[in-house]
C-alpha cells in the first residue's frame, strides 16, 4: 500500500473535487428542471447545499493540510455541468437516475475511505461517515422521487455510463489509488 500521508491527500482531494463536480451537476440541473421538473427543484437545492457545505469542509481540511486541490478539478467541473445540463434536458427520470448512480459510486468510495481512516485517522473517518449518510439521503429521496416501476433501457443504460463515468474520473484523479485502497481493504477482510 502506498505512504498513508498520500493516500490520505488522494482522499481529501477527490472528495472535493467530486463534491466541486456535483456542485455543477445540481447548478445545471436547477436550471432546466425549474422548467422540466418544477417537483425536483425543492429537493436538488436541498442536495445542492449539502454538496456545498461538503466541498467547503474538504476545501478546509486540504489547505490545514497545506494540500492544494486535485489536478483535475477543471475536468470535475466541466464533466458536472455536462451531465447535468445532459440529463435535465432529457427530463425528469434522466435527472434521478443521474442522481442515483452518482451518489451510489460516491457511497461506495467513501465506505471505503472510512474503513482506511478509522485506525488512521479517526476524527477525518468520522467527518466522512456523517458526509457518506448525507449521500446516501440524496440516493435515498432520488430513488423514492422516482417512478416505482423498473426503468427503461435507455435509463438503465444511463445510469452504467453515469456510474462508470464517476468511477473513472475518480481513478484518474487518485492515479489509481482508489484501486489500491480498494484491493488493501480486500486483502484485510481476506486475511482477517
Amino acid at each position: 500500500m502506498s505512504d498513508p500521508a498520500l493516500v490520505l491527500r488522494d482522499i481529501l482531494r477527490v472528495d472535493h473535487a467530486g463534491e466541486y463536480g456535483a456542485i455543477r451537476i445540481y447548478r445545471a440541473q436547477i436550471a432546466i428542471a425549474r422548467w422540466r421538473a418544477p417537483d425536483l427543484v425543492a429537493m436538488l437545492q436541498d442536495a445542492l447545499g449539502d454538496e456545498t457545505r461538503h466541498r467547503d469542509l474538504f476545501d478546509a481540511g486540504l489547505r490545514e493540510r497545506g494540500l492544494r486541490p486535485c489536478d483535475m478539478l477543471p475536468l470535475w467541473g466541466i464533466g458536472g455541468t455536462l451531465l447535468g445540463t445532459g440529463t435535465a434536458l432529457l427530463g425528469r427520470e434522466a435527472i434521478l437516475t443521474c442522481s442515483e448512480a452518482v451518489e451510489r459510486t460516491v457511497h461506495r468510495h467513501m465506505d471505503d475511505q472510512v474503513a482506511w481512516l478509522m485506525p488512521r485517522a479517526p476524527d477525518l473517518s468520522t467527518a466522512i461517515a456523517a458526509i457518506r449518510d448525507e449521500e446516501v439521503d440524496h440516493l435515498h429521496r432520488a430513488r423514492r422521487a422516482r417512478a416505482g416501476a423498473t426503468p427503461p433501457t435507455w435509463l438503465r443504460l444511463l445510469d452504467v455510463v453515469v456510474a462508470t463515468a464517476t468511477e473513472l474520473l475518480v481513478w484518474l484523479s487518485t492515479y489509481g489509488a482508489s484501486s489500491r485502497l480498494l484491493r488493501h481493504l480486500g486483502m484485510k477482510d481476506g486475511a482477517a
